[in-house]
């Protein structure tokens, strides 16, 4: 109820603006409400079904043995934070309610009490799912282990007070380190790594860390998330992706590798509409994997690829990761949703290059080629859903509506276009892919709550100006700065995911890269893509794995095969950071 709130909300704020120059005051206070409705209720239910992200590689490396105590070991970790944030939530909401909304008028009690809300419910989930894992040995040892590391910080952490930066190695290093690699929720790794830091060693009282959380992760800008997720599901469901994927492969599925070229350009095409990685190559891999594996295509290979695509399609708009740098870095998305189309497309260049190269001796003569008036027809059944990306990028360019509002032109599009002329349209399918659409969104929002509060202690304490003066006095200047910069965000991509590593430190460098004279879209294009190359690389990213699930193959026979994928796009990551013209040329002055 809520999402489709929003949804109606901004359309009706782009129609009433846009058709009739009316635009409606009170519309962006009521889905500021909704939204941290929205954000709080996804992320408990995100709680309830263990679809916070996290990393998992080392436990599961570590075996099955070990995994009732590491199930066990995040489950109390989470729950240790949402306990000890449980009063400062209820005490913020408590303050907002003398604070008079401007144009609604009514107390922002009835927007803030969404804090206390969600974080009680996910401490309710979060103890269900605790009793029904506490069966052996190990998960009692994980819990008492997590109450004796709680316990020993509250006891002795008088005594980190005026050790400086020693403190930011301790949390920012220390706990959020060994709290990722446990396996333990992003988002509970850094808000408890924060909680710490700012409860122990300063004076800040908790209430700034729910504000600040509730700052970050309720930004207007960041409507666009779930939106967007949304819109990717309709694609998929009206049966548009599909079209699109017949259509390429109408045209290129009689070459050597040409099933694979249809892959590298069907991610390229459907992340102009989705914004979800994962949606995206949920509605590919199930169209092209059986007929690429019945033309004897391995599924390492396969799987190798799709996880590549993802990397590279990182900067096609209405990236979410996107929609985030410009949220946290204050960016122009309009400027961004620009400048991501080249870069991406260099990229998807160096892959079909692998790709022309592995496939140059693929037998072709089972293969029937399809005819000319054949892949004509293909074309114009797949020409609206082609259309929808330029529908939605004229939109945001010529002024028509914001990047936030964009998504519900295309979320009708899509409607019209499945119901008139796909003729497929589940209505029973839509509620659950709003619920599914809003548990995403709230363990994403979540982590950009988390992140965001955390990047702010960071500066708070100093370490973001130190951070600039180093990184200005590196020798090298803007060429030494981007080098470091693609390192580190390969790094924090594969650690972290893609849009924590935007939050936490894209406020810190963001500053940095002007202050040298790095246009901010050519720098945010540079660590867009880095971040996507260590998210989609084995052994740590995310993105690899996810790739694995969705095409239903073991993450060990894609190992091989990816690194000559991932070579070629750190060239093409190499050839963007050399040319800044590939992300800024199209830009307007």
């Amino acid at each position: 109820m809520l999402l489709t709130g929003v949804i109606g909300l901004l359309f009706a704020g782009v129609v009433a603006r846009y058709v009739f120059h009316v635009p409606i005051t009170w519309s962006d206070e009521l889905c500021s409400i909704f939204f941290l409705w929205l954000a709080m209720l996804g992320a408990a239910l995100a709680t309830q079904q263990a679809s916070h992200m996290r990393m998992t590689a080392l436990v599961t490396m570590l075996g099955e043995k070990w995994s009732s105590f590491f199930g066990s070991l995040s489950l109390t970790t989470g729950l240790a934070f949402l306990l000890l944030v449980l009063g400062p939530a209820y005490h913020y909401a408590s303050e907002e309610a003398f604070v008079t909304t401007s144009a609604l008028e009514i107390s922002n009690a009835w927007r803030a009490s969404a804090v206390p809300v969600g974080v009680a419910l996910m401490i309710c989930f979060s103890l269900f799912r605790l009793i029904d894992t506490v069966k052996d040995k190990q998960a009692v040892a994980a819990i008492a282990l997590v109450g004796i590391a709680v316990l020993g910080f509250w006891l002795f952490g008088s005594n980190l007070k005026g050790a400086g930066y020693i403190n930011l190695v301790i949390f920012f290093l220390g706990v959020v380190s060994i709290c990722v690699f446990a396996g333990v929720p992003i988002a509970f790794a850094f808000a408890l790594a924060t909680f710490g830091f700012l409860a122990l060693t300063t004076r800040v009282p908790m209430l700034t860390l729910v504000g600040r959380m509730d700052e970050g992760m309720s930004h207007l800008m960041l409507l666009a998330v779930p939106t967007f997720i949304f819109l990717g599901q309709l694609l998929e469901m009206t049966g548009m992706a599909k079209a699109m994927i017949q259509s390429l492969a109408g045209l290129l599925g009689h070459i050597r590798g040409g099933l694979s070229y249809v892959l590298v350009g069907a991610m390229y095409l459907v992340s102009g509409i989705s914004g979800s990685k994962a949606a995206d190559m949920a509605a590919i891999a199930p169209a092209l994997f059986p007929e690429m594996i019945k033309r004897g295509a391995k599924p390492g290979e396969l799987v190798a690829l799709l996880s590549a695509t993802g990397a590279q399609t990182e900067t096609v708009p209405p990236s979410i990761v996107l929609i985030t740098v410009g949220s946290v870095a204050s960016v122009s998305i309009a400027a961004l949703f620009t400048g991501g189309l080249v870069p991406a497309l260099v990229l998807g260049i160096f892959l079909c290059f692998v790709v022309g190269y592995r496939y140059r001796k693929e037998d072709l003569s089972g293969v029937q080629r399809v005819s000319k008036k054949q892949a004509f027809k293909l074309f114009l059944i797949a020409a609206p859903a082609i259309a929808l990306p330029f529908v939605i990028r004229a939109a945001v360019v010529e002024g028509v509506a914001t990047a936030t509002e964009v998504s519900t032109i295309g979320i009708l599009y899509s409607i019209i276009i499945g119901i008139v002329l796909y003729r497929q349209f589940d209505w029973r399918r839509l509620g659950p892919m709003l619920v599914e659409t809003v548990i995403l969104s709230g363990a994403i929002l979540l982590i950009i709550g988390a992140a965001s509060a955390m990047a702010w202690a960071l500066t708070q304490s100093g370490f973001s100006r130190d951070l600039a003066e180093f990184m200005k006095a590196l020798p090298g200047g803007r060429t030494t700065f981007l080098i470091v910069s693609i390192v580190s965000f390969i790094i924090l991509g594969s650690v972290l995911e893609g849009i924590p590593a935007i939050v936490l430190f894209g406020p810190l460098l963001f500053p940095i890269a002007r202050a040298l004279g790095v246009h901010e879209v050519h720098y945010a294009m540079v660590v867009v893509l880095s971040m996507g190359l260590g998210l989609f690389a084995p052994p740590f990213g995310v993105g690899y794995y996810s790739a694995c699930a969705i095409g239903n193959v073991d993450p060990e026979k894609g190992i091989r095969p990816i690194w000559g994928y991932m070579a070629a796009l750190f060239l093409g990551l190499v050839l963007v950071a050399a040319f800044p013209w590939l992300s800024i040329g199209f830009l307007k002055n």
